[in-house]
């Protein structure tokens, strides 16, 4: 296996295309093999191109690559983790042997693809416009069922910007300290939700190149993690008319991962949650099984989360931190997993790397479901 990771850019200016393009070139230089070796491909769909129809094909033709399985995967922020799945499956059945899971996306500088269904017609008329709102709603719905405190999600917010100030590819705009009373004093856009809980939106590609072992030591490569359990769900709770929205598919993908992997939760050297607001990091914790219910604020304040700690959590900085590359938000943190257990992290090299635990996470909870929720455990081999 092999990564490729572009910069994060703030309004970058530049395309999907473009971004894909210096992914796949990473790709092809980190492992010294030629285009004719990808044979299969597993793009994720973008806020910015995917009004194309076709966009899965016109990549293929601006790559250069002609493969004989092509997947476009439309999960959102879950398409990375996901992809890795998919492509491991395509391979064992032989339609392919060797795979590029590629996410590209712009979404800050080009005008994002609307997203239907019911907001149109129930939550923009009230005056519920995009995540902030809908995380908003969530986090003041976990206050009135359990404990929530605001020095837990500072933590995690100071974890992370500490760790994407030793990121090169973090975005330059977030290349500031950060302190509790900074998070503490900044604004409420949603309350209870500051501006410090949210990522930013950005542009940036990512990339994995996925194949067996024995292709890999074929290929000449001497680097590789395995991946060894995976779960997924989607609309999680969908036939319910009032379900708990702040319960998500992880209690169902979080298992069969640990039951296909033969771990537990004490098992993991490091986490990198799928980040799009804290919030879902701390539910995510409780719902995978690190902590029990309602417990999320006192496990991360009794935690040690640094790269140095004993549970390493989104060591690149994660979307809050390093930045949101649009829909390929959902590779940031797997592409840090795989980095770290490859052993080039640089400052923040976590020790003993031996496995890791990446989730992903699809659409938002509007009013009463989660979209998708995958996890993905890796080991080194």
């Amino acid at each position: 296996m092999g990564y490729a990771e572009t910069p994060i850019e703030l309004g970058s200016g530049r395309s999907s295309y473009d971004l894909a393009a210096e992914a796949l070139e990473q790709i092809l230089e980190r492992t010294g093999i030629g285009k004719p070796a990808i044979d299969g491909v597993c793009f994720a769909e973008t806020m910015s191109e995917t009004s194309n129809p076709f966009w899965a094909i016109y990549l293929c033709e601006h790559l250069g690559l002609s493969p004989a399985w092509t997947q476009l995967n439309g999960l959102g922020g879950a398409s990375t983790v996901g992809g890795v799945a998919r492509a491991a499956s395509a391979i064992r059945d032989g339609l392919c042997e060797t795979v590029l899971v590629l996410s590209a996306d712009a979404q800050s500088s080009w005008p994002p693809t609307e997203q239907g269904g019911q907001r149109f017609e129930f939550q923009y008329p009230v005056g519920l416009n995009g995540p902030v709102g809908v995380f908003g709603l969530l986090t003041r719905r976990y206050q009135h069922q359990y404990e929530l405190q605001d020095e837990a999600l500072a933590k995690l917010a100071v974890t992370q910007r500490a760790h994407a100030l030793l990121n090169p590819n973090a975005c330059r705009k977030l290349n500031k300290p950060l302190t509790v009373q900074q998070y503490l004093d900044s604004p409420y856009v949603s309350e209870p939700l500051r501006m410090l809980d949210s990522v930013m939106v950005c542009d940036g590609a990512n990339a994995l190149l996925v194949t067996s072992t024995d292709k890999a030591r074929e290929l000449g490569l001497e680097k590789m993690v395995h991946p060894i359990g995976y779960g997924e769900v989607t609309n999680f709770n969908g036939a319910e008319q009032l379900p708990d929205i702040t319960e998500s598919g992880f209690t169902l993908a979080g298992p069969r991962a640990f039951a296909r992997a033969g771990l537990t939760p004490a098992d993991i050297r490091m986490i990198h949650p799928y980040d799009d607001f804290l919030i879902a990091i701390l539910l995510t914790l409780e719902h995978l099984g690190f902590c029990e219910r309602g417990g999320g604020s006192k496990f991360i304040l009794d935690t040690d989360l640094s790269y140095r700690g004993s549970l390493p959590l989104n060591t690149s900085g994660g979307q809050i931190s390093a930045g949101q590359p649009g829909l390929a938000g959902g590779g940031v943190n797997a592409i840090e997993a795989v980095r770290q257990m490859f052993g080039e992290a640089g400052e923040r090299q976590v020790d003993n790397p031996v496995n890791a635990l990446v989730t992903g996470i699809g659409m938002i909870p509007y009013g009463r479901n989660w979209g998708v929720s995958n996890v993905l455990i890796l080991e080194q081999p």
